[in-house]
């Protein structure tokens, strides 16, 4: 569980949501997380947050009264015993406060927040990692305490026990700063079944798909939420969303079916019911072309030689619709990229390293602005061509948010080290640093798994 809040830290009232927030209030598939519950010092320090981040429409609204600059003590205005005892503001300075900060969305807040993050802790939020031991060890509280890694991916070696899985989940998000992604890829079925040693095997995408039922299919997402949450997991890189058009390495029981409808008509269901439980869904393996491929991308890089408006009537399909889905709660939380090279659209690089699928399809035409994941870089079809480190960089100036994979502090550092040159030589920029770190500390608020806060000086 993350760490406590303290009382310098202010819990925000109910605000607007903006396009593509999940219902703060119960949903179909099932109740909200509830938010944080903090005490009795919530009413009190509403009144400091709204200090902090809205100094300049105070001035505007309310006289030309000098205001404390960012590193400056506020003073207590004279005749007042003290701030503590009365509020220098008004009563309807106060209410103008409140109604501004519940208009702001979960990405506003975010941005206020990391524009107070150091550098070290914008770049490591851009990191998944994964600890090379099946506990918690003193590399694993490296990363999270002095890398300040954004998440972990376990798998089955750390997920032997439910006590192995939750003492090391909890001694992680004890140790964060920043609450962490804590996530597995469970699909279940025969493959792709990481919690099997301590739930016994689960169907995977193919049979629920093939049982024809809509509500198994909720029951099913519904019971993934359940399971990994009362684990401390609190994000599946699950559901596949590739279309099987051919049986593969890559899909074979994967997925929800051999086309784009059966796929959309199945998926529906579950993601809902997994991100109305309070679990964070990532759809996979985005733009989808490892359904049309005998190969493995873990050991070569697959193509996939459609043509562009095969790959956008088939491949694409399910993200175009569940991106612009009139019910936020089949929106994708996070998705993930893969590395497919589809030469009808980028003859050249593969997809999670393109700029063109990245962000002039994903982002600038399909309108998303959540997380996104690459797959792990350390895959063959990456490392042939280029280091982890390399390929770190060019996913994030395609468009991607964090990086899955490094393993260990010496190549999570070697990550960061090679965003740090890459920002000093003009290769990256911060805005565009700064925009990754905001959607993720937007989606840490949002799914409340941190306080809706500003940092600590």
């Amino acid at each position: 569980m993350p760490k406590d809040v303290e009382q310098s830290q202010i819990i925000l009232p109910p605000r607007r949501k903006a396009a593509g927030e999940l219902d703060q209030g119960l949903a179909p598939g099932g109740p909200r997380p509830g938010r944080r519950r903090t005490g009795l010092f919530v009413s009190l320090a509403l009144a400091a947050l709204a200090t902090i981040v809205v100094l300049a429409s105070l001035l505007i609204h309310f006289g030309s009264t000098s205001l404390p600059g960012p590193g400056e003590q506020a003073t207590v205005p004279a005749g007042l015993p003290g701030s503590f005892v009365k509020s220098p503001y008004n009563p309807s300075q106060v209410n103008a406060l409140m109604h501004l900060v519940d208009s702001m969305t979960y990405r506003e807040l975010a941005n206020l927040y990391v524009a107070r993050m150091s550098l070290d802790e914008k770049l490591g939020q851009l990191i998944m990692t994964e600890s090379e031991q099946n506990n918690y060890s003193d590399d694993l509280d490296y990363m999270i305490t002095q890398l300040h890694v954004g998440g972990m991916i376990m798998y089955e070696s750390h997920l032997q026990t439910s006590s192995q899985a939750r003492a090391t989940i909890s001694q992680a998000q004890q140790r964060a700063k920043i609450p962490l992604l804590t996530s597995v890829d469970e699909e279940g079925g025969l493959y792709v079944n990481r919690l099997v040693h301590i739930y016994g095997a689960r169907p995977g995408p193919w049979e629920i798909s093939q049982s024809g039922s809509l509500a198994n299919d909720r029951q099913q997402g519904e019971k993934m939420a359940h399971d990994l949450l009362s684990l401390g997991l609190n994000t599946d890189l699950a559901p596949d969303v590739d279309v099987m058009i051919i049986p593969g390495a890559d899909t074979y029981d994967r997925t929800f079916g051999t086309t784009a409808d059966s796929v959309i008509k199945y998926t529906g269901p579950y993601i809902e019911a997994m991100q109305s439980n309070g679990l964070i869904a990532c759809m996979k393996h985005y733009p989808g072309g490892l359904g049309n491929t005998p190969y493995d991308a873990h050991d070569i890089l697959p193509t996939d030689n459609r043509s562009r408006d095969q790959i956008y009537a088939t491949e694409l399909a399910p993200y175009k619709t569940f991106i612009n889905s009139p019910n936020p709660l089949m929106r994708p939380a996070m998705i993930m990229s893969t590395d497919v090279l589809m030469p009808a659209i980028d003859p050249t690089l593969p997809a999670e390293l393109s700029h063109k699928f990245m962000t002039d399809i994903l982002r600038k035409e399909f309108g998303y602005d959540g997380v996104v994941l690459t797959d792990a870089l350390y895959m063959g079809g990456i490392s042939a061509r280029w280091s982890e480190a390399e390929a770190a960089v060019l996913a994030i100036q395609a468009g991607n948010d964090m990086i899955l994979g490094p393993m260990g502090s010496a190549r999570t550092q070697a990550v960061i080290e090679a965003f740090k040159q890459a920002l000093h030589d003009g290769r990256l920029s911060l805005a565009r640093v700064n925009e990754s770190a905001a959607r993720i500390i937007a989606l840490k608020m949002q799914y409340h798994l941190m306080p809706v806060t500003l940092p600590r000086d």
